[in-house]
């Protein structure tokens, strides 16, 4: 488990532009599951409606146990984990279901899991900003 605030994503750039008052950025705090065998970040209806977010889409996913669901996916989330950020998207699921931090957010915030304490931790060789993968450039 571990810690991420949440913002609207449209909200923190209307503020950073002057045009509404950093207090009205809607936002969340919460602990979230890290789920390496997530793909996507999860969350609960109820945490999207309070960020002012609406489906844009529906998509199949794989559950645990193998069975395939349509589920919601929303854009517009500017996340932060353990003092890193980045924007994204999220699979939303029923209110009251647990929060999920997948894949795409260890890899872009480059974030390990430790194995012993099963704690999300800071990449340590990376410990001061997210270094990402890529292809060589032409």
């Amino acid at each position: 488990m571990t810690k991420v605030i949440l913002e609207n994503a449209t909200d923190r750039v209307k503020a950073e532009e002057g045009l509404i008052p950093l207090d009205r950025v809607r936002h969340v705090e919460f602990e979230a599951l890290v789920d390496t065998g997530a793909t996507m970040m999860v969350l609960p209806a109820d945490v999207v409606a309070a960020l002012g977010l609406t489906v844009q889409a529906y998509r199949p996913a794989r559950l645990a146990d193998g069975s395939l669901c349509d589920v919601g996916r929303v854009k517009g989330l500017w996340i932060e984990i353990l003092g890193r950020d980045m924007t994204g998207d999220a699979l939303v699921v029923p209110a009251g279901a647990q929060p999920l931090i997948g894949q795409v957010q260890l890899e872009v915030l480059d974030l390990i899991v430790d194995a012993k304490s099963r704690e999300a931790r800071v990449n340590p060789a990376s410990p001061d900003v997210p270094i990402l993968d890529m292809l060589g450039v032409a």
